[in-house]
């Protein structure tokens, strides 16, 4: 007998919304220790620099370096990692690379300007961040998609030079992750982590470049770290558990859905995934095909903890419903393993990245279809984007006037500028008044 859980909802029960508000429910504020901790390596590393990241690395990752020389890496030591990785893993990352690049030139951007009639130009000019920073977690695994997602946009968008961090706990660095960095055109690395590293990318140290912009997931210490020093840099998101919602007609082959769903809850204990489906039978199949396959995983421990603290299989009354139930939760990764699922895009208004059809599965987003897998999570796809080339662009208005133009555009200027009381404002725009 297994001992395997989790829960059954059904959307047409009284007491539905609440149970499922409940379960999609996530809170990433930090608890007061977490942020005195992370004060405190803010304030260090800003006041004292480079000392302040040897300290602090070498206690939490538990080495012993003398230098902050000691945690960079040169160009040839990337290049020497690339060299290191069979040719199997190399040719992936290189094609993974190209499709991402193929795929985030489609965003690229141009400036524009139109003219009016009394010679009066608008427009915007759209120019490159010029240093961004990028995190790459070290600890429990390695993630060499993570540096092709962050960097690969970033250089399409014509950002100057991209710094990344990688934490290397124990002095054990990936060279796959290393070998990802030479492949994407990573400038700078240094094997720092944790909130001491996103405190040298906002702050600058003697060595570490100040960036403008930090991007790429980490753990609370990082996410605690990324929300303090908001402003001072951009940031991509402070992004909460990796999450697939998935919704399926009933013929897709269950063990699919199982596995698709693991794939998700395998990444750590606070994952979620959710199976909705308007057949009872289906959701009992894919529940069977769950306790099939679960102990042959490697992690079946975390996806097993994963799928019981905030996993689900949803009965839905109809296809409608389901819609209602995919916008109210707004996934991080949404497939739709239909029959037709391109009829479900108009009525799709929520989701991070949208899978079509029986044959994509989320995890090929991780890696190599193209778009990016850094995702809104937490519901939070009802008001932002997967990260992009957009995020590495920023924006100028133009504004230029001509004699006639700026005459005229006084005058609503003095008007509106008097009933504010902003008297310096009406007269600036006033003097340029033709009589």
């Amino acid at each position: 007998m297994s001992n395997f859980s989790i829960k059954r909802l059904d959307a047409s029960e009284a007491g539905f919304l609440p149970a499922l508000d409940q379960l999609i429910a996530w809170d990433m504020v930090s608890d007061s220790a977490v942020e005195s901790t992370v004060t405190e390596i803010l304030q260090q590393v800003r006041s004292r620099g480079d000392a302040a990241l040897v300290e602090y690395s070498n206690r939490f990752d538990r080495r012993d370096c003398s230098s902050i020389d000691d945690f960079c890496l040169q160009a040839d030591q990337l290049q020497q990692a690339l060299q290191s990785i069979d040719s199997e893993t190399r040719s992936a990352l290189e094609i993974a690379a190209e499709r991402i690049r193929d795929y985030h030139s489609h965003q690229l951007q141009q400036s524009w300007q139109y003219q009016e009639a009394d010679g009066t130009m608008l427009g915007q000019q759209l120019t490159a961040l010029e240093r961004v920073g990028i995190y790459v977690p070290g600890g429990k695994a390695s993630y060499p998609s993570s540096v092709l997602m962050n960097c690969i946009p970033a250089r399409v968008a014509g950002v100057e030079e991209v710094i990344m961090m990688v934490p290397a706990p124990d002095n054990e660095l990936s060279p796959i992750v290393l070998a990802a960095a030479a492949i994407a055109g990573v400038d700078k690395v240094f094997t720092i982590g944790g909130a001491q590293a996103i405190a040298a990318l906002a702050f600058g140290t003697q060595t570490v470049p100040r960036v403008d912009k930090i991007v790429g997931p980490g753990n609370i210490y990082v996410a605690t770290a990324k929300r303090m020093v908001f402003g001072r840099v951009g940031l991509d998101m402070v992004a909460g558990p990796s999450e697939i919602l998935i919704v399926c007609d009933g013929e897709t082959d269950p063990d699919w859905i199982a596995m698709d769903l693991f794939s998700q809850a395998e990444h750590d204990e606070n994952a979620q995934s959710i199976l909705i489906a308007w057949d009872a039978s289906y959701l009992d199949a894919v529940y069977q095909s769950i306790e099939k396959l679960l102990p042959e995983m490697e992690r079946r421990a975390i996806i097993s903890e994963s799928l019981a603290n905030r996993g689900a299989l949803i009965k839905v009354a109809d296809q409608s419903q389901a819609v209602s139930v995919c916008n109210h939760i707004a996934p991080e990764h949404l497939e739709l393993s239909v029959a037709d699922p391109q009829a479900w895009l108009p009525k799709i208004r929520h989701a991070g990245a949208i899978f079509m059809g029986r044959h994509s599965a989320e995890a090929l987003g991780d890696y190599c279809a193209g778009p990016n897998h850094v995702l809104p999570t937490s519901a939070t796809s009802r008001f932002s984007s997967p990260l992009g080339v957009y995020d590495f662009q920023k924006r100028s208005s133009l504004i230029f006037c001509s004699e006639q133009g700026a005459s005229d555009l006084g005058r609503v200027a003095s008007v509106l500028g008097r009933g504010e009381s902003l008297t310096a404002h009406a007269r600036s725009a006033e003097y340029r008044i033709k009589d």
